[in-house]
């Protein structure tokens, strides 16, 4: 098996995946997000996240913008 199309598509959906999950794991550590390594993954998730947290209702300050886009990353994944 080659690489094609999909199998990249995948494997950037699955990438951005585990970035989200990173970066919601440092969060509990650099709640500042003043870390080079936060930085780096709130560069990279931001510009997913950014558009779902204004979507989406404030909750009691509970950001649900990472569960909603690791679901919806998992379900464009079945869909290829």
């Amino acid at each position: 098996m080659g690489f094609t199309p999909l199998l990249a598509i995948d494997l950037i959906l699955q990438t951005l995946w585990f970035v989200v999950l990173a970066r919601v794991l440092v969060s509990w550590v650099d709640r500042s997000g003043s870390g080079r390594v936060s930085r780096i993954l709130i560069d990279m998730s931001e510009p997913i996240l950014g558009p779902v947290r204004r979507i989406l209702p404030a909750t009691a300050g509970i950001d649900f913008s990472p569960i909603v886009v690791m679901i919806l990353l998992q379900f464009l994944r079945r869909l290829l």
